[in-house]
C-alpha cells in the first residue's frame, strides 16, 4: 500500500465543478471543504473568472485568502480586496490575434474581462453570454471593448464548436496569445505563457506551499496545466475528454457533489487523512 498523502492545498475550478449549474455551491460542498480546512488544508480557486465575478462566492464562503482568477492572469487576496498579482494582454495583439482567426473563419463575436478588482466584463454586438448569471456590459463597437487594459478576450463563433475553434485559434495565433476553452461556448485569448498553472503556482508560492502537497479539481481542457502542475489532478464525471484523458481520477459530476466524495474520503470525519 502507498505511503498515506497528505494534501495541504486544494485547488478547484468553479464552472462545471465546484459548483452547481445554477452557479450555487451545495451545503455537502460546504461542509466537505470545511473538514479539509479542520485537516489544515487550505481551499484556492482557481477560475476564469476574473477578479471582481469571484468575490461574491468569497464572500459567501468566508473565504478571505487567495484565488486564482483569470485563467491564472490574477492572483486575488480576498481579504484585502486587491491584486497581488496581474498581467494584462496587449491591445494590438488581441487585435491582431482575433483578425488572424476571422481570416479562418470569417466573423467571431467577442467579449473582454478588465483588469482590476473593479473591472467590467464588456461584450461587442452578436457576443452571447455563456453564464447568463453573470453580469456584462454591452458595447455599440469592437473598438469599445479596449477603453481600459484587459486580462482576456472572449470569443464565440455563429457555426463552429468550441472544440472546432480552439483549435482554429492556436493556429492561427501561434505566440501571439495563449487559447483555452474554459467552458461551453468560452473559447479564451490571454497573455502568452498564462495559465492556471503559472498563476496556481504563483498562489501556492505565496502561500508556502508546493506541487507536491497539492490536489486539483477541474473539468475543461484549461484545467490541463493545473493537473500536470499538481500532485493528484481529479477530473469530474462531466469534464471534457481531453482533461479526463490526463486525469489521476474520476469523481462523480459537479451536479453530485463530486468534489464533497473524493474529500470526504482525504478527511474522514474525526480521522486523519490516507492515501489514494
Amino acid at each position: 500500500m502507498a505511503a498515506p498523502h497528505t494534501y495541504s492545498l486544494v485547488a478547484t475550478d468553479l464552472d462545471g465543478t465546484l459548483l452547481r449549474g445554477d452557479d450555487t455551491l451545495s451545503d455537502r460542498s460546504r461542509t466537505a471543504l470545511a473538514r479539509a480546512a479542520a485537516g489544515g488544508a487550505q481551499h484556492l480557486v482557481v477560475t476564469g473568472r476574473p477578479a471582481p465575478r469571484v468575490r461574491p462566492l468569497l464572500e459567501d464562503l468566508g473565504n478571505k485568502g487567495l484565488a486564482v482568477c483569470g485563467q491564472g492572469a490574477q492572483v486575488y487576496d480576498a481579504g484585502a480586496d486587491r491584486l497581488l498579482f496581474s498581467v494584462t494582454l496587449d491591445r494590438e495583439l488581441a487585435e491582431t490575434a482575433i483578425g488572424k482567426i476571422e481570416a479562418e473563419v470569417g466573423q467571431v463575436y467577442a467579449a473582454v474581462d478588465q483588469d482590476g478588482v473593479d473591472g467590467l466584463t464588456l461584450i461587442e454586438p452578436g457576443y452571447l453570454m455563456p453564464h447568463p448569471t453573470l453580469p456584462a456590459v454591452r458595447v455599440e463597437r469592437r473598438d469599445d471593448l479596449w477603453c481600459e487594459p484587459i486580462s482576456k478576450v472572449l470569443l464565440r463563433h455563429h457555426a463552429l464548436s468550441d472544440d472546432e475553434l480552439a483549435t482554429v485559434a492556436r493556429g492561427a495565433v501561434g505566440s501571439l496569445a495563449t487559447v483555452t476553452m474554459s467552458g461551453p461556448g468560452t473559447v479564451e485569448l490571454q497573455p502568452c505563457g498564462v495559465t492556471k498553472a503559472t498563476g496556481l503556482a504563483l498562489a501556492a508560492g505565496f502561500l508556502g506551499l508546493s506541487p507536491s502537497g497539492t490536489i486539483a479539481f477541474g473539468d475543461m481542457p484549461n484545467d490541463i496545466p493545473m493537473f500536470e502542475w499538481a500532485a493528484h489532478g481529479v477530473a469530474m464525471a462531466n469534464a471534457h475528454p481531453e482533461l479526463k484523458s490526463v486525469a489521476d481520477e474520476i469523481t462523480t459530476s459537479n451536479e453530485d457533489d463530486g468534489i464533497a466524495v473524493v474529500l470526504e474520503r482525504l478527511f474522514p470525519a474525526g480521522g486523519s487523512q490516507y492515501a489514494l
